[in-house]
């Protein structure tokens, strides 16, 4: 051909490919041809000037044909635009930690290349990071074969609890499973899971791909955890009488004008009374820990590591060093060379012999044919003196 055309590859909003002729005009692929060239018409084809211009290229991008009667200016700032997101959104494919890769230095450096024209990086920021987050996989879960082994061990109590400190920002919490070795009176991490939402579907998903690896690491053996713990002192109310102990701090709450706290409550209310099975979460006749102890004070160790949220390699990179360190410590427990320490206070207990006292009242309200009033009224006393205790 006479002209001198350069071309530039890069793609729509929908993903399709596109061609850009001199960095004035942006062509969409249209169709393929019977010898397998590809027809691409002008982006301007199907809006309100209906440009008729076209080009077509064989299979190494080498130009067979190309009508330039465009009708409409060149715009050189938006196919600017397409060109750098496109190369920005190669650069990341390519690199080898792409979650973890900075986009701004990426920016600078293309931006050197394409020249004077060159859109400001605050214009294309947002719609690479959509971009990024469109590529992660919805929910990442992490388990070392060490961790498996403990979740395949002692799965008796499973406790639970999410971080939104430390999720990376394509995300919305890392939920954390834990479990406590009896022998060693030490509590291990059993997984860590980079999750989107906090919906049930999920964390249901979650334990059935946590079991389905326990299995498959034990000879197909159904694992099936007991019992499952969450921060909470309702769990260990009995569950008969909470929504009625809910409606007595709602109520009390708006008496008091305590809004912040009644968001709270009414998010407590949805999540755990309505869309959750409270038998999840509820363990009233099996009171051996608290989780405050179990994923509280963990969870607390890994938001004072990151002053900002960290990048997803940032956080797997501390993750790992925290798998390592509680195996470290888990061999030189179950060997006898680290002595084990006793608590000098268990929590657990008290709550225990408290829950157990409370019991007993109730038993003897049952029997003299007390009001259902007085029994909620009871446990609400209950929850008071927990909240003492925890």
């Amino acid at each position: 051909m006479k002209e001198n055309l350069i071309i530039d590859i890069s793609e729509s909003n929908k993903g399709k490919e596109q061609i850009i002729i001199n960095k004035k005009y942006k062509f969409n692929f249209s169709y393929k041809r019977k010898d397998n060239s590809k027809v691409y018409k002008c982006t301007e084809y199907k809006k309100i000037n209906k440009c008729k211009s076209f080009i077509i290229l064989n299979d190494k991008k080498e130009i067979l044909k190309y009508n330039s009667s465009h009708n409409h200016p060149e715009n050189e700032y938006d196919v600017s635009l397409s060109i750098m997101i496109h190369k920005i959104k190669d650069g990341i494919e390519k690199s080898s930690i792409p979650f973890g890769i900075k986009i701004k230095p990426l920016y600078n450096k293309i931006s050197k290349e394409m020249g004077l024209i060159c859109p400001e990086y605050n214009s294309i920021k947002s719609q690479i990071s959509r971009n990024l987050n469109k590529k992660l996989p919805s929910n990442i879960i992490f388990q070392s074969p060490f961790q498996a082994k403990l979740f395949r061990e002692y799965n008796d109590d499973i406790f639970v609890d999410g971080t939104f400190f430390i999720a990376p920002k394509f995300s919305y919490q890392v939920f954390i499973t834990r479990t406590y070795a009896k022998e060693l009176d030490s509590f291990y991490t059993t997984s860590f899971a980079i999750l989107k939402n906090k919906e049930q579907e999920t964390y249901k998903m979650l334990f059935e791909k946590l079991k389905k690896n326990a299995n498959t690491c034990n000879n197909n053996i159904r694992i099936e955890p007991k019992n499952l713990h969450s921060i909470s002192n309702l769990p260990f109310i009995n569950p008969e009488y909470i929504f009625d102990i809910y409606v007595i701090i709602k109520i009390k709450f708006i008496k008091n004008n305590y809004c912040q706290f009644l968001k709270f409550l009414e998010y407590f209310y949805k999540t755990y009374l309505i869309d959750y099975d409270m038998k999840i979460w509820n363990y009233y006749n099996n009171i051996e820990h608290i989780t405050n102890n179990a994923s509280e004070s963990l969870n607390n160790y890994l938001n004072n590591l990151f002053p900002t949220k960290p990048s997803f390699y940032e956080l797997i990179d501390k993750l790992n060093e925290l798998e390592h360190l509680s195996y470290y410590d888990y061999q030189r427990k179950i060997r006898g060379i680290w002595k084990i320490k006793k608590r000098a206070i268990n929590k657990a207990n008290e709550i225990s012999v408290l829950i157990e006292r409370y019991k007993s009242i109730e038993a003897m309200l049952i029997d003299a044919k007390c009001d259902r009033n007085n029994i909620i009224n009871l446990w609400f006393d209950c929850l008071t003196d927990l909240n003492n205790i925890i």
